[in-house]
């Protein structure tokens, strides 16, 4: 039996008394579902305020009272891999989910790249007819921005299928698909994303207020409010409304066609692009969820702003975290890919500094790490068709870092060191495997030398075990480089022995074209 509450649809079984709130679990502890092994599993749902709710697991269980609001949260011992299980909770009546699994969870999240379905990729219809894979199971919440922090979300887990994978993200799908060979565990994925979005949708409003360096941003958002009260909004909307169904029923004894029903008026802070409108409506609901990390694939919308995503970045991952309640909580996540103009690297470009601020992220927050796409983009196409290499790399960190398969090389090279003399620029990396190498099996392309102060011009690069040596006669006293530094570099071919290519990087502090656009 399904249990429909308001806009929601729940898997469960009920028997609800008249006139009470009935008991339900919240929508992401339904049919289905995949609860995160080995954690504490905090369980929630919604009844009677006062009531008190046992919630059982296999073999495990746990009691609590429901607030003033008629939330009750209950929170189970551990429990290994296994099921299905029966996830019950009982109070003035017994709801269900059934079939629910306990493995690995991943809440993965961002934008339209993330929201890209494996309809949409390299041979989708091969991928599909291969997805025989019934412990892999994915929720999609539903797109909601909100002014406030909702308290569910709208969704529903789907069992991986030659007839369902279709309409899963792609990259969380190849990622949960390469976690669960290795593993051999279900896994479970949870993704919210909304396509064209901007980080600061995803990040909690105080945190954005909060934060200094984002006052500009914060400062043109509360603008957006000046002279909406949300209190005279409602009341405003009810009385029109009233006046709405008296009209329909006096048309309806009259034959008339009724007039459209008033829509409610627009809260400003839940716009698509308002800070906290999308962790109000699809992420705030679920926090808490045990899970064993998040996934994030966005900064496209940002890309003009890149200066400022260096201090925004960082401020969701740490205030999802808080949220959390768990410092340590894996954050992975995706460079741009490259797209856009085709041109060779050093020059003024956004896209180039949107990666340096994710790459300086990473190397500046704990428990992240980056899954470098330089060389997977389409320059015409700004959704890469070949989500199952992102989905790779995304899980080769989380295998690696999370799962002891130290043996993994999970990154491609990353910048370590620069040193300058008889002009040449020597470049160290970390991530080398067992040596540098290239993508075509030739000397390295895609970097760009100058002096202090001239222009960046095209180097010659040789490959030196860990180190590559860089030449360019018309800056006979190189100091900085930058590498694959544009939109879509036209070369960049550095990689490790594992074939992972390398990150884009810049050695020079000059102003970038963002610098100060808030």
């Amino acid at each position: 039996m399904v249990l429909a509450f308001g806009l929601c649809t729940v898997g469960g079984r009920a028997d609800a008394a008249p006139d009470k709130v009935e008991l339900r679990l919240a929508a992401i502890f339904s049919d289905h579902a995949v609860l995160q092994r080995d954690r504490p599993l905090p369980v929630w749902g919604f009844t009677e305020p006062g009531d008190e709710v046992t919630v059982s697991l296999a073999g495990k269980t746990a009691k609590a009272t429901a607030d003033a609001s008629g939330r009750f949260l209950a929170t189970l011992e551990a429990i290994p891999v296994g099921g299905p299980h029966e996830l019950v909770a009982e109070g003035r009546t017994r709801v269900v989910a059934s079939d629910v699994l306990v493995g690995e969870v991943w809440l993965a999240s961002g934008q339209s790249n993330m929201a890209m379905t494996v309809g949409g990729v390299l041979e989708a219809d091969e991928e599909a007819s291969a997805a025989i894979f019934p412990s892999i199971r994915m929720f999609t919440s539903v797109t909601r921005a909100a002014g406030e922090p909702e308290t569910d979300v709208r969704g529903a887990w789907v069992v991986a299928s030659p007839t369902t994978v279709k309409a899963f993200s792609a990259a969380a799908w190849f990622f949960g698909r390469d976690l669960h060979k290795a593993l051999a565990v279900p896994v479970g994925l949870v993704v919210s994303s909304v396509g064209g979005t901007v980080a600061e949708a995803w990040t909690p409003a105080e945190a954005v207020a909060k934060e200094p360096l984002l006052a500009p941003m914060w400062e043109r958002a509360q603008k957006a409010t000046v002279g909406y009260d949300r209190v005279a909004a409602e009341a405003k909307w009810r009385k029109a409304h009233k006046r709405w169904q008296e009209e329909v029923e006096s048309d309806r004894r009259a034959g008339r066609t009724p007039p459209p029903e008033p829509p409610p008026v627009a809260d400003p802070r839940a716009g698509l692009q308002f800070p906290g409108s999308l962790w109000n409506g699809m992420v705030a609901p679920l926090a808490g969820l045990s899970l064993r990390g998040f996934l994030w694939y966005q900064g496209e919308s940002n890309a003009g702003r890149a200066d400022q995503y260096r201090t925004l970045f960082p401020t969701l991952i740490a205030s999802w975290r808080a949220a959390w309640g768990r410092d340590e909580l894996p954050f992975y996540f995706c460079q741009l890919a490259n797209f856009g103009r085709i041109a060779p690297s050093g020059l003024d470009s956004p896209w180039a500094e949107l990666r340096d601020a994710q790459l300086l992220t990473m190397q500046k927050t704990p428990f992240t790490g980056m899954a470098v796409l330089i060389d997977v983009g389409e320059p015409s196409d700004i959704h890469p068709k070949n989500k199952q290499e992102v989905g790779r790399r995304l899980a080769l960190w989380a295998l690696a870092k999370d799962h002891g398969r130290a043996h993994l090389e999970f990154s491609g090279p990353i910048l370590k060191s620069q040193t300058t003399g008889d002009g040449k620029l020597v470049l160290t990396f970390d991530h080398v495997g067992t040596g540098l190498s290239t993508s075509d099996g030739r000397d390295p392309e895609g970097f760009a030398v100058a002096s202090l102060k001239g222009a960046f011009l095209p180097a010659r690069a040789k490959i030196d075990g860990d180190k590559v040596i860089l030449t360019c006669p018309k800056v006979p006293h190189p100091a900085q480089v930058r590498y694959a530094w544009a939109d879509a570099p036209e070369a960049a071919t550095l990689t490790n022995s594992a074939g992972l290519p390398a990150s884009p990087f810049r050695t020079d502090s000059r102003p970038g074209v963002t610098e100060g656009k808030n």
